[in-house]
């Protein structure tokens, strides 16, 4: 029987890639201004033609791949394994700590993204969160 949490869970997360990497793709400037304000917003995406082009098309590649993300999360959300259940969480888990890491040591050396980092690693602990304490529940309900 499948667990209603991880239905939750993975919908909550398809959800928010979907988005996320729906927005990237078709209103990256308008992103970018929001969140980081109009000056850096500019410095961002790039100075000359090229530089421009480059950055446009890899954060294209990138929104694309979180869409894709955004849809194997909805098809795995329908998975009623419970093995599964146990094994996929904790990928999750290393996935949003290995990208907190990456932040932490790459993108908060980037200076026009001032304390950015700091808010998405934060986002990235919440959802690593998210399937810990999936996790403790399943392990709780499976041995109580």
């Amino acid at each position: 029987m499948a667990s209603p949490g991880f239905f939750l869970i993975c919908m909550l997360h398809s959800w928010v890639a979907l988005t996320c990497g729906g927005l990237m793709m078709f209103y990256r400037d308008e992103v970018f201004v929001f969140s980081h304000g109009k000056e850096n917003a500019s410095k961002l995406l790039g100075s000359t033609p090229h530089d421009q082009l480059l950055i446009r098309t890899s954060d294209s590649f990138s929104g694309l791949l979180l869409f894709a993300i955004g849809i194997l999360l909805f098809m795995v959300a329908f998975v009623k394994d419970r093995e599964f259940h146990s094994l996929f969480p904790k990928g999750c888990v290393i996935l949003h700590v290995t990208m907190a890491i990456w932040r932490i040591y790459f993108e908060r050396k980037v200076e026009v993204l001032g304390l950015d980092w700091l808010r998405l690693v934060v986002g990235d602990i919440v959802l690593g969160l998210s399937w810990v304490l999936y996790l403790v529940y399943s392990w709780r309900e499976k041995y109580d």
